[in-house]
């Protein structure tokens, strides 16, 4: 009993060490995601341009596009921001921006300065859209399908590795579908 009782902590050692060994190789910015291979959340949102015009989740059916949640305030989606231009001017993207919890005047401002990469951006002030998306935080992207389906997401800075590897590789499939 008592060689059982001296051996007990060191096995607790080994399991508690093997969970760190796992958790250390895993990709903190890999936070799954629910929606991917559901359909994307329905909404009727106001545009940040625009506040008179309505923009419905139906209005963008039967294409393929990509959403990024981004904000004024966020540190991030300055990092990841000139990727995301430089994408745009490449054409053959329909890219649409999520201004998440953010002040008009701050957004709008926002994209002057650092130019605008979006074919539109829609307006969630108070981050209803967001919240159905799933959104842990900014920047957040993902793609949808013709059909109005989530086919992938990703958390954190778009970075020009990821487009190549990821997102245009699937926009293609995608297209082709």
């Amino acid at each position: 009993m008592k060689k059982l009782a001296l051996f007990l902590p060191l096995v607790l050692f080994a399991v508690v060490a093997g969970f760190l060994a796992v958790g250390l190789r895993l990709n903190p910015r890999d936070v799954p995601s629910p929606l991917v291979d559901k359909a994307a959340p329905t909404f009727t949102v106001t545009s940040l341009h625009e506040p008179a015009r309505q923009i419905d989740a139906q209005d963008l059916r039967g294409k393929v596009w990509v959403l990024n949640v981004w904000a004024s305030w966020c540190a991030a989606c300055r990092i990841e921001h000139p990727t995301l231009v430089e994408w745009a001017r490449s054409g053959g993207v329909l890219l649409y921006g999520l201004n998440y919890k953010d002040k008009r005047a701050s957004g709008l401002k926002w994209l002057s300065d650092h130019g605008n990469p979006y074919v539109d951006s829609f307006y969630d002030a108070e981050g209803r859209i967001g919240i159905d998306f799933g959104v842990y935080g900014v920047p957040e992207t993902f793609v949808i399908d013709r059909q109005g389906f989530v086919r992938y997401k990703h958390t954190g800075p778009m970075t020009p590795l990821v487009l190549q590897k990821e997102i245009l590789p699937l926009l293609r499939r995608l297209e082709d579908a």
